[in-house]
């Protein structure tokens, strides 16, 4: 039976306790690592899709640490002036929009 109602709790920790062993976390963490921000991809798609890998590796990851996990995913001199212009608690809207 599959059940599509994500917000279910139970489903949700059936899903973690089949994905969440060690390969499956290094699968998605070296597509996270490989997948860096250029200027022909569409930063909001590009935000969305890093931030869903990163919730995948460790769903406790805090906003912050999320930021700067994504600011690695850039060039240089893109995550030199985004790290100035967006502070530690911003949204994934504002590191798009900054984009």
């Amino acid at each position: 039976m599959v059940h599509r109602n994500e917000r279910n709790p139970w489903w949700k920790s059936q899903r973690i306790q089949k994905y969440s062993h060690g390969t499956w976390i290094r699968q998605k963490t070296m597509s996270f690592e490989n997948d860096k921000y250029s200027a022909d991809k569409d930063p909001y798609e590009w935000c969305l899709r890093q931030s869903k890998k990163l919730k995948a590796i460790d769903p406790h990851m805090n906003i912050q640490m999320r930021n700067n996990k994504l600011l690695t995913q850039l060039p240089g001199e893109l995550e030199h002036a985004l790290n100035f212009r967006c502070n530690q608690n911003c949204t994934l809207d504002d590191i798009a929009n900054t984009l």
